[in-house]
């Protein structure tokens, strides 16, 4: 089944549509109730996540009615869906709310992620800014580009390579693990700087942007990396698992590693990971 720049265009309308309706409104003014627990006070859903995803499944279903549609939330209702991302010819990857403690803080740090997946393969990508309305975006094969609301557009390029000491970049280590955690924490301390941002939507496009080097994460929900991964690859960088295996949206395990190049993947793979 194709999926086209006009697809991935229609796809991005949806997107926009929804966070114009369903989640700027909520920002900042939900209700008593509106914010909730998952699994702790870190992880979190508002009334503006199950909202967006509603009105986004919808639209898709109208949009592209051969498509598997797996949302975040509608996972934590239907776990079964990630194991059909593998088979699905077509399937639709969503996180309709990105960084949902930053948005339920009242931070405007977060986004809106789709992926377009064929046999668990990225071949599009989406990273929606709702606050200033902009995007990041990837078709497999015909490279990543950054679009504005007036329709400016431009090629993504990632960072060129630096030497470990150099180099900066995002580092999620709080969800790994002992003694993992406290290794990789430490072991940070060896680059430039590192930084968290709670929110993939932004990491990953600040590595496509090529303002920081490297990504460092460990939980593989594919709606967290399935469209940066493939955003990042296509403005010229190189991902793989901790351990140097490929990653696609049926990884669930393992953590990730994004770099500029190969030979950097290499050096920050042994500094940080062991």
């Amino acid at each position: 089944m194709s999926f086209k720049r006009t697809d991935l265009d229609r796809l991005a309308a949806i997107l926009a549509d929804a966070a114009a309706t369903e989640i700027m409104p909520r920002f900042r003014s939900l209700p008593a109730g509106g914010i909730r627990e998952k699994t702790s006070a870190l992880d979190l859903v508002t009334d503006a996540d199950e909202a967006a995803e509603w009105k986004i499944r919808d639209a898709c279903a109208r949009a592209f009615p051969k498509a598997l549609f797996v949302g975040e939330e509608s996972v934590e209702r239907d776990p079964a869906l990630m194991a059909k991302i593998a088979d699905a010819d077509l399937a639709i990857i969503i996180d309709p709310v990105d960084g949902t403690s930053n948005y339920a803080w009242g931070l405007p740090l977060f986004g809106v992620l789709a992926a377009v997946t064929r046999k668990g393969e990225a071949i599009g990508g989406l990273i929606f800014d709702p606050v200033c309305r902009d995007w990041r975006k990837a078709l497999k094969g015909e490279g990543a580009w950054g679009e504005t609301v007036d329709g400016k557009s431009w090629d993504l390029k990632v960072a060129k390579p630096a030497a470990l000491s150099e180099m900066t970049g995002t580092g999620s280590w709080y969800l790994m693990p002992e003694p993992q955690r406290s290794r990789t924490a430490a072991n940070l301390a060896k680059v430039h700087a590192s930084f968290a941002y709670r929110c993939a939507a932004y990491e990953y496009r600040i590595i496509a942007d090529g303002v920081v080097h490297f990504a460092l994460h460990y939980k593989l929900m594919p709606w967290d990396h399935a469209a940066g991964v493939l955003i990042h690859a296509e403005a010229g960088g190189y991902s793989a698992c901790h351990d140097g295996t490929p990653y696609d949206a049926t990884r669930h395990k393992g953590g990730l590693l994004s770099a500029p190049d190969k030979d950097s993947w290499h050096v920050l793979q042994q500094a940080l990971l062991t």
